[in-house]
């Protein structure tokens, strides 16, 4: 509740009780590095997802997966069609099994032409930046 006695609901609600929970050292939990944690991409539940832009309209979903398949095996590919024209919307999701192969197709295909095209290759999924320390 406010000053004024009335209820406040949902997120801009506030608390005037003080959590002293993680004061001092308490406050400073250790983190473990893994593989993820060098790389700026997110994974999705059953791969590392990357996201191709500015795919021409007349691209077929074979050359797509032939020109991609170069770096790793794919493991699922989403070539969205618009339903008034039947062409490319002009995006793809490519999901490869592991965060090196998704990393090579980024690294190789980035800004590169396809089918007269310059295409921008990267992360469909980011992570959080982390908080900066005091």
């Amino acid at each position: 509740m406010d000053s004024d006695r009335r209820r406040i609901r949902g997120r801009g609600q506030r608390t005037r009780v003080e959590d002293d929970r993680y004061e001092g050292k308490r406050g400073h939990f250790e983190e473990f590095e893994d593989e993820s944690s060098k790389c700026e991409g997110a994974r999705s539940i059953e791969g590392w997802v990357v996201i191709v832009t500015n795919i021409h309209e007349e691209a077929q979903e074979d050359d797509i997966h032939e020109l991609f398949s170069d770096f790793g095996s794919i493991k699922n590919i989403h070539l969205n069609l618009d339903r008034r024209t039947g062409f490319v919307k002009g995006y793809a999701l490519i999901e490869y099994g592991t965060m090196t192969e998704a990393q090579t197709a980024i690294r190789e295909l980035d800004k590169k032409l396809i089918l007269e095209q310059k295409v921008r290759v990267g992360w469909a999924f980011k992570r959080n930046p982390k908080p900066m320390k005091k």
